[in-house]
């Protein structure tokens, strides 16, 4: 079982993750790779934010969904700025994917990696020409 995302400040030298390992390498070379069965430890964020990320998580390969779509789903469309900082704190892109996520005009909004790697990972999933 792999468990991503959990908080820790010591390195495991040689720890490898190949069934993650094989999924991210078919994900880049443009397969559709769904990694909702890997387990995710988001305990060191808000209650608020796994519940974003919970419902991002939910986003299939290939889909975009708005900010305020998000907030919506969550309760309350006017939440969709929190939406936007509790995705700034994702500690695992693609695998929880927060590039899906857009602004309700089509724009892309930001992400933790850079615009350049949005626009990258949405060209993947055949979002973007």
């Amino acid at each position: 079982m792999v468990y991503l995302g959990k908080p820790t400040n010591e390195r495991i030298e040689g720890e490898r993750f190949p069934e993650l390992e094989e999924a991210l390498v078919r994900y880049f070379a443009g397969e559709k790779v769904d990694f909702s069965h890997f387990p995710v430890d988001l305990s060191s964020l808000t209650p608020f934010q796994r519940e974003v990320l919970e419902e991002v998580r939910e986003i299939k390969w290939g889909e975009v969904r708005s900010y305020e779509e998000i907030g919506e789903r969550l309760g309350d469309r006017r939440k969709a700025r929190a939406v936007g900082q509790a995705l700034a704190r994702n500690p695992i892109p693609i695998i929880i994917p927060c590039h899906r996520v857009i602004r309700k005009d089509g724009g892309l909004g930001g992400f933790s990696w850079g615009l350049e790697w949005k626009i990258l990972l949405l060209r993947l999933e055949r979002v973007l020409k």
